[in-house]
C-alpha cells in the first residue's frame, strides 16, 4: 500500500471496534456496564462511519472503478446504524438485546473484514499516494466533528444529513 495513513487509520479503528465487540459479548447480566460500553461503541462506529464516508467513500463514489464497492459499504453502514438504533430501545439485560447484538456483531465484522480484504486494496490500486494522504487528513479532521454529531443524533434515524 501507499505510504498514506488512510487505510492504517481505518484499520486501527476497526481493531478498536473489534475489541469493544468482544468485550460486549463477554458481558453477561450487567445491564449498566453493557449500556455504558455499548454507548462508547456506538459513538465510535457512528463517528468512524461518517468520517469514512466523507473521506474515502466520497472519493470512491467519484471513481467508476470503485463506485459499486463504495455504494455497497454505505448500505452496510446504514444497516448497522439501524441495528444500533433498535438495540438502544431494548432492555440491555434481555435475551432479545443479546440476540440483536450477535446479529449486529456478525454484520459489522463482515463489513469491516470486507473493507480490509477487498475495498481498501481496490482503492489503493486506483488512488494515488497524494489523494490517499488528503483522504487521511480529511478523515482525521472529520472524525472528532462526527463524534460531536453522533452524541447529539442517535443511530437508526435519518436525522443526520
Amino acid at each position: 500500500m501507499a505510504t498514506a495513513d488512510i487505510y492504517a487509520d481505518l484499520k486501527r479503528d476497526h481493531d478498536k471496534q473489534r475489541e469493544m465487540l468482544k468485550q460486549l459479548a463477554e458481558l453477561k447480566g450487567d445491564a449498566k456496564k453493557r449500556r455504558t460500553l455499548f454507548e462508547t461503541f456506538r459513538l465510535e462506529v457512528q463517528s468512524h462511519a461518517a468520517a469514512e464516508e466523507e473521506s474515502l467513500y466520497a472519493t470512491m463514489l467519484g471513481n467508476p472503478e470503485l463506485r459499486d464497492e463504495a455504494r455497497h459499504s454505505v448500505a452496510e453502514h446504514k444497516e448497522v446504524d439501524d441495528l444500533l438504533g433498535e438495540m438502544m430501545d431494548l432492555d440491555f439485560a434481555s435475551d432479545e438485546w443479546e440476540s440483536k447484538f450477535f446479529h449486529m456483531r456478525h454484520r459489522y465484522e463482515h463489513h469491516i473484514d470486507e473493507e480490509e480484504e477487498e475495498m481498501f486494496p481496490a482503492a489503493d490500486k486506483e488512488l494515488d499516494a497524494e489523494t490517499e494522504a488528503k483522504l487521511a487528513k480529511v478523515y482525521e479532521e472529520r472524525k472528532p466533528e462526527e463524534l460531536k454529531l453522533a452524541k447529539a443524533n442517535p443511530p437508526g434515524g435519518d436525522e443526520r444529513e
